[in-house]
């Protein structure tokens, strides 16, 4: 069964990454590798979440004459980290753009209720004036995201993207419901969550696979 995304959903289908993602899923990619590729699938999906930057130009002189060049223009985009498994999603778009802003958020998921429980929350002072890009690799329950989206919309920012890896059509639907303003970018739609609110097929727990703490 296919799901329908709503309008705000962005499937990022492009072979390296779905090639890439195929490893990760198998359970007999070692911590390492799986980081690694976690990295470079960030890189290549930060190229689409952050196409439409603002630009503007500057006057430069080339070795052979005057030119008005193309530059970004106005604050450096906060890539916001959802605590902890979002950090692997960070690595690659610092390495994208490396003058980035670092926000970070840690939220738990309620092995009972499987709502999210905040335990830390650190983002630039002027967060409110920057592009916001929340990374967290699963889109599980959505509880937890839309906790962060909230917390961030919070704080007055108006301009918020997410980055996940993987989206079950149970979290889907539960951010097109509390944020339809929001865009998502995802590698890949799953089948559903099973009883313990894990992605099916998905990956296991990103975290844990990461840091190899299971």
């Amino acid at each position: 069964m296919t799901t329908k995304l709503p309008p705000n959903f962005v499937v990022v289908n492009h072979p390296l990454i779905q090639h890439k993602l195929t490893l990760m899923r198998d359970k007999n990619t070692p911590s390492a590798v799986f980081r690694q590729l976690l990295r470079e699938i960030s890189l290549l999906l930060g190229y689409e979440v952050l196409r439409d930057l603002p630009m503007s130009t500057r006057s430069i002189e080339t070795p052979l004459t005057q030119m008005d060049a193309p530059i970004l223009e106005g604050k450096k985009v906060v890539f916001v980290s959802i605590l902890r498994a979002g950090n692997g999603l960070l690595d690659g778009l610092i390495d994208l753009v490396p003058s980035a802003r670092i926000g970070h958020i840690g939220l738990y998921r309620d092995p009972v209720t499987l709502q999210p429980v905040e335990y830390y929350f650190k983002v630039p002072s002027d967060i409110a004036d920057r592009r916001v890009v929340l990374v967290d690799p699963m889109l599980a329950t959505g509880n937890s995201v839309a906790a962060a989206i909230q917390r961030v919309k919070d704080c007055g920012v108006k301009d918020i993207k997410l980055v996940t890896l993987l989206a079950a059509p149970e979290g889907i639907a539960r951010l097109a419901k509390a944020h339809p303003d929001v865009q998502v970018f995802t590698a890949a739609v799953d089948s559903h969550l099973n009883d313990h609110g894990y992605i099916v097929p998905g990956l296991g727990d990103a975290g844990d696979r990461m840091f190899g703490t299971k």
